[in-house]
């Protein structure tokens, strides 16, 4: 199976993945990049008629887009790891690199990258897989229905390991037609190697980037754990034990119970979205021994905890740079514009999702900075009025917080949080800010390694 029609678009690592090399190859990313320019303004015009359905239209309608991605359970065991590899190093182009970091997705790494020249490579991709007849509030019927699709990707996949996700909260949309399977390589593949020989400069610098977020989970096989819920607002007690505002979620969306009975878990592992599986680290340092590469480990607790830095690394290198240092850029999720953040010259912020503790995060933030002149915020819409989103308004409040010009870029307030045209139309209001830069010359590495490493929340060190 081609691992194009494998690998889901509307994913993190996907995303981020698309920004970072296009922005490598001088380029900026309309429409997610996944059309031209100039499919913006009917884009923009097809997905705004979208807002104007019920609510309920437009749910189907983005639980059928992301459907339409997801493969056949039949087809999961054609799925080959060797391909998702080679599929992720196609995305570069084709020249040196003096840094590539490799594991954890995070958006605020994607801006890091960016700023040193560098190239990231993912261990975790989310594969979508095709089931019908099970609820999103039904955790046990999801893993009897794809259990065995599960065991054939990894028959035919040894270096990989299975976190079958199923999240209730945020995904619900979603999930009602799919199965979320994030795989991870726990083995170097080969397409990275080479990668790696063929594309770091010589004596350049090899980064493992290592969240150590983990999560409650059930251990269906030796290679295959089954995660209930998913980082966000919602505890994971919440999640399994229910209680007000699981109910209260439930009760909105028509569920005929008020708790979910998920499969009992028995461990923890690293998070199936944000977390590093050590296995890789292990393999990375064989590797990089019979290589003699430089090879250093980046290692923060939660997705999140990487974004001051790197917003503070940002307003210092503008500033060393003569630039102004007032406009601050906040994104979400896969909503990343590494190329027009530089263009601009805005400060980025990335928060994981449009969640109360992301913007509780980025508070702090503020509270500890110098105030911005200019804030603008991008929401990534995932169609689900999920425990704890905060609402347009209380974003809207945070923006207000800059002292001339406070925004939200490109979100259609009322029909937040399923504003799908925005996917489209914040590229284009970013597009228009008028004062641009000259794209700078990349950051030295051991520089920003010894910014990011000063803070006591972020660990940057040499691997042994």
């Amino acid at each position: 199976m081609k691992a194009s029609e494998a690998v889901a678009s509307f994913d993190s690592a996907t995303g981020m993945l698309r920004a970072l090399s296009r922005f490598l190859a001088g380029r900026d990313i309309p429409a997610l990049g996944k059309f031209p320019a100039a499919f913006e303004p009917p884009l923009s015009g097809l997905l705004g008629t979208l807002n104007r359905l019920p609510i309920a239209a437009r749910e189907r309608a983005y639980a059928v887009s992301g459907w339409a991605e997801a493969i056949p359970q039949r087809r999961v065991g054609d799925v080959r790891s060797e391909a998702l590899a080679e599929w992720v190093t196609g995305h570069y182009p084709r020249r040196r690199y003096p840094v590539i970091f490799i594991g954890s997705a995070n958006g605020a790494l994607i801006h890091l990258a960016a700023a040193l020249d560098a190239a990231w490579l993912p261990q975790t991709l989310l594969l979508p897989v095709r089931r019908r007849g099970i609820t999103p509030d039904d955790p046990r019927g999801d893993l009897a229905a794809v259990g065995e699709s599960g065991r054939a990707l990894l028959a035919a996949n040894p270096d990989l390991v299975l976190h079958h996700m199923h999240d209730p909260n945020q995904d619900r949309l979603m999930i009602a037609g799919m199965t979320y399977f994030r795989i991870k390589w726990r083995r170097l593949p080969a397409a990275y190697r080479r990668f790696i020989r063929d594309h770091l400069v010589p004596g350049g610098l090899l980064v493992c980037v290592d969240c150590t977020l983990s999560w409650p989970t059930t251990r269906i096989d030796d290679r295959y754990v089954f995660q209930f819920g998913a980082l966000g607002d919602a505890t994971p007690e919440e999640y399994r034990q229910g209680g007000p505002r699981v109910a209260d979620l439930l009760s909105r969306y028509g569920a005929p119970v008020r708790r979910w009975d998920p499969p009992a878990a028995d461990g923890e592992s690293p998070e199936a979205e944000w977390g590093l599986d050590p296995a890789l680290l292990d393999d990375l340092r064989a590797f990089t021994g019979q290589h003699r590469l430089d090879t250093q480990l980046l290692r923060f607790d939660t997705p999140q905890r990487l974004s001051p830095a790197v917003a503070d690394l940002y307003r210092s290198w503008y500033a060393d740079r003569g630039l102004p240092t007032g406009r601050l850029l906040v994104e979400s999720f896969l909503l990343l514009e590494p190329w027009w953040t530089l263009r601009t010259g805005s400060v980025p912020y990335w928060t994981v999702f449009g969640t109360e503790a992301s913007r509780a995060s980025l508070e702090a933030y503020l509270d500890a900075s110098d105030p911005y002149d200019e804030i603008r915020i991008l929401l990534f819409n995932h169609g689900t009025e999920s425990i704890g989103l905060a609402d347009a308004q209380d974003w809207r409040r945070t923006a207000a917080r800059a002292r001339k010009i406070g925004v939200l870029t490109g979100v259609d307030a009322v029909a937040y949080p399923r504003d799908f045209a925005s996917f489209v139309r914040s590229h284009r209001e970013l597009s228009r800010i008028r004062t641009r830069y000259p794209l700078p010359l990349p950051l030295d590495a051991a520089g920003a390694a010894a910014t990011l490493s000063a803070r006591d929340d972020i660990l940057w060190r040499p691997v042994h």
